[in-house]
């Protein structure tokens, strides 16, 4: 097993974003169209917090309505926004730092992605569904 790996070999680098004049509307577009579960809050390319899809299922009726079903008239939806529902005091890591480490801020907090920056800039976002595919691939390699 690679064990100084960088997180940047793992990380997700197709970016969806959101900005605090986008919608609760929109947010649940992109995580249901995307099979997503965490979009960065962007200013210019600056991550200022982090959406997931637990946020909005706690505020809303999402669980029960079918994944194909993109319209949900939610009338809390219109109540709150995105900078009120986003968490904005958000740990950020560099792309050079290992995936160990990673696993190791992760396992330590209560939250499952972690936006990448470089110079303050948003690069990618590394999740812990991208650790346990990586760690399938250490398997699968040890094995052959």
């Amino acid at each position: 097993m690679k064990r100084l790996e960088p997180v940047s070999k793992i990380m997700t680098r197709k970016l969806i974003t959101l900005t605090l004049s986008d919608d609760l509307y929109k947010a649940e577009k992109l995580f249901l169209e995307n099979h997503i579960r965490h979009i960065p809050i962007v200013e210019d390319e600056h991550i200022i917090g982090m959406l997931s899809l637990s946020d909005l299922k706690r505020i809303s009726f999402l669980d029960s309505y079918d994944a194909n079903e993109i319209k949900i008239d939610n009338a809390v939806y219109s109540m709150l926004s995105i900078g009120q529902l986003m968490v904005k005091n958000i740990i950020k890591i560099n792309s050079s730092i290992t995936v160990k480490s990673v696993v190791e801020i992760l396992s330590k907090n209560e939250f499952h992605a972690l936006p990448v920056v470089e110079n303050d800039i948003l690069v990618g976002i590394v999740t812990t569904t991208d650790i346990l595919k990586y760690l399938l691939k250490q398997y699968e390699l040890e094995e052959n």
